[in-house]
């Protein structure tokens, strides 16, 4: 069984998903699949915030994302990828309750989940990098230049 974040970053993916092809996504694009999903109010709630917080933040975290994809238009992402980037890069810069190894960890599952087992890699690098240029650490302390990334390659090719 996956914890209540989990599950509340998998519904707030799927809010993302059914506006990311709107122009100027509101509440009222996504209130029904909030709606419809299963889970406790409190789950809820904080998909909520994540995905109200994702569609605050949108062009800056773009920003962010196209920044980081060397050689790779935002538009040319997959879907599922473009929009768990999006809601990892929103925990990173907005959410201090959250490590960045959690942030970055959670995502590469959701890809892989819900995208391709590719995925986790190609979100993994890219987060990784933004988190660097952030200066923010996976432990809590300072980064040093050389840290490494945050899930050893066998976890990113996706070995269990």
């Amino acid at each position: 069984m996956i914890g209540g974040r989990t599950r509340s970053r998998e519904i707030a993916l799927q809010i993302l998903y059914s506006v990311d092809k709107i122009t100027a996504p509101s509440v009222d694009d996504w209130e029904q699949t909030l709606e419809d999903t299963e889970g406790s109010e409190e789950v809820k709630a904080f998909a909520q915030a994540l995905a109200a917080g994702v569609l605050a933040e949108r062009a800056e975290l773009d920003r962010l994302i196209s920044g980081a994809a060397d050689n790779w238009e935002l538009t040319r992402l997959a879907t599922v990828d473009r929009n768990v980037l999006r809601l990892a890069v929103h925990e990173l810069i907005s959410r201090d309750d959250i490590p960045a190894k959690v942030s970055i960890n959670e995502a590469i599952e959701l890809g892989k989940r819900f995208s391709t087992k590719q995925s986790g890699s190609f979100i993994n690098g890219i987060l990784d990098r933004i988190r660097r240029d952030l200066g923010l650490a996976t432990d809590g302390t300072e980064p040093e230049a050389d840290d490494e990334p945050v899930i050893d390659e066998a976890h990113a090719a996706g070995a269990e």
